[in-house]
């Protein structure tokens, strides 16, 4: 049976969905982008602040499922701009060891919810 995951400290969901969902020992994340979830206002002062917050957002979300990012098996990333890819990456990079780190893809699309620049969700196991 599913579990519904939710945490104050990961912004609302902005449509019909969930911040995640944990079924068996498996926890599948909602894409998350820079909202700010105790003001609401979203963060695109850079791509460093913005993969920042986004993360921020993950590891809450995590942390609501008794999580870590040491329990993520694969990240998905969905960038605007393929030219912002080092830069996400060198934020990305420091929430993970990189023994352990991740399966992932990133995938450069024409439009992302609120038009960011960065969208991530991931996938982990207990």
């Amino acid at each position: 049976m599913k579990k519904i995951i939710s945490t104050e400290n990961a912004p609302t969901p902005i449509g019909p969905y969930n911040q995640a969902v944990m079924l068996g020992n498996i926890l599948y994340t909602s894409g998350q982008i820079a909202i700010d979830p105790n003001s609401g206002n979203l963060v695109t002062d850079s791509i460093e602040a913005e993969t920042t917050l986004v993360m921020q957002n993950l590891k809450a979300i995590l942390e609501a499922a008794n999580m870590s990012f040491e329990n993520v098996i694969k990240s998905s990333i969905f960038v605007s701009d393929m030219n912002d890819f080092s830069k996400i990456n060198e934020v990305y990079g420091q929430y993970f060891n990189p023994e352990t780190a991740p399966a992932r893809e990133t995938v450069e699309v024409a439009n992302l919810p609120k038009f960011v620049n960065v969208e991530i969700s991931m996938i982990a196991a207990v």
